[in-house]
């Protein structure tokens, strides 16, 4: 079976057909640049192009990077344009799709899905949280496989800042760090999360989990087992067909 997924980043826009039996893409996807500044109508051409890079005319499953209410309701913008704030993406985006069946969910909590069936979280009980690196910090939450969703731990604080703004692959690149130098600035982040949620495990996810072997072995006194995400960054785009399979608002 297969179903559209496409993942709405901060840098980029990216989608393909999805095989759900595999979890795993179905041809090589399509990307286009996040349009600047990312405003609702523009993000919506750029999902469309996608889209229509393949014809596609079945269900889509869009993730949106902030926090999405009743399957639909934008409620936070940290990395997009502010103006996407209580806009009903489902509606926007199902219009601009021609009417195709659209069902959003928060990006992160889309990559985590996917990596608790398909990947690093498979098969895996207690408390398990993906972080995905990049133009944000993006958190999905786990408890014995069941998602807590919109949990946005990249806005908790850290020395004073947004964590997001500390510890992010954008920040990495903003501040022209080493990644032994950025993976002491992620080492404090998952600290101070496993203070306050003691998982069992952390995936990391988004572009960096391509890269582990850069900055993984840096990072040392957390508790928790560190992986890299299985999927890297194709996570979103499955995790969300895979919600549109489900029907989950």
């Amino acid at each position: 079976m297969q179903i559209f997924g496409v993942d709405i980043g901060g840098s980029g826009i990216k989608g393909a057909p999805v095989d759900l039996d595999r979890g795993d893409l179905a041809a090589e996807r399509c990307k286009v640049l996040t349009p600047q500044p990312a405003t609702p109508d523009a993000v919506a051409d750029g999902v469309r192009q996608v889209v229509d890079h393949f014809g596609w005319k079945g269900p889509v499953g869009i993730t949106f990077p902030g926090v999405v209410t009743g399957g639909a309701t934008i409620r936070t913008a940290a990395n997009v344009d502010k103006s996407w704030i209580d806009t009903d993406a489902r509606t926007l985006l199902g219009d601009r799709l021609g009417g195709l069946p659209v069902t959003v969910v928060n990006d992160a909590d889309a990559a985590g899905v996917a990596e608790m069936a398909f990947g690093a979280g498979r098969d895996r009980k207690g408390t398990v949280i993906l972080l995905t690196f990049g133009t944000g910090i993006g958190s999905a939450v786990f408890t014995d496989g069941v998602l807590v969703p919109n949990t946005e731990l990249g806005h908790l604080e850290l020395h004073g800042h947004d964590a997001e703004k500390r510890a992010s692959s954008k920040a990495k690149d903003d501040h022209d760090l080493t990644w032994e130098h950025w993976a002491h600035r992620v080492q404090r982040y998952l600290a101070h999360v496993e203070m306050l949620f003691s998982p069992e495990l952390f995936i990391i996810g988004g572009g960096v989990s391509r890269k582990s072997e850069k900055f993984l072995h840096y990072i040392d006194g957390v508790k928790a087992e560190i992986v890299p995400a299985q999927l890297q960054n194709n996570a979103g785009i499955v995790g969300a067909a895979m919600r549109a399979a489900s029907g989950a608002a």
